[in-house]
């Protein structure tokens, strides 16, 4: 497409730094590396990332039903959003992802 910069679209900087998770209650201090970008073909934003691995993290979430996964709270400097929490990889660091408006500052526009 003529004048179509695709980098803009799909390049958004993200977050990296302290976050805090909510689950079942309990707020836990972490650090995130999130990114993210409009999906055209649902139509939605979609955020995702990696959580620091953290030996009370993989308790918390290990007591769930053992199955790895949690439906949390992520909260940022910038804002708080609700999200899911997915199988760690082999340095213990949880896969994180949610749809619409970030917990982050995003370079994206993201439709309301």
């Amino acid at each position: 497409m003529v004048g179509h910069d695709k980098r803009d679209e799909h390049d958004d900087p993200g977050y990296t730094g302290p976050a805090a998770l909510v689950i079942d209650g309990v707020v836990l201090d972490v650090l995130v590396d999130l990114q993210g970008g409009f999906q055209p073909i649902d139509g939605r934003y979609h955020w995702y990332g990696r959580v620091a691995a953290d030996p009370e993290l993989d308790r918390l979430v290990g007591n769930n039903q053992g199955n790895n996964q949690a439906h949390v709270v992520l909260r940022t400097p910038d804002g708080e959003r609700a999200a899911r929490l997915f199988d760690p990889d082999v340095w213990g660091r949880f896969r994180i992802a949610g749809e619409g408006r970030p917990p982050f500052a995003s370079a994206s526009r993201i439709p309301v």
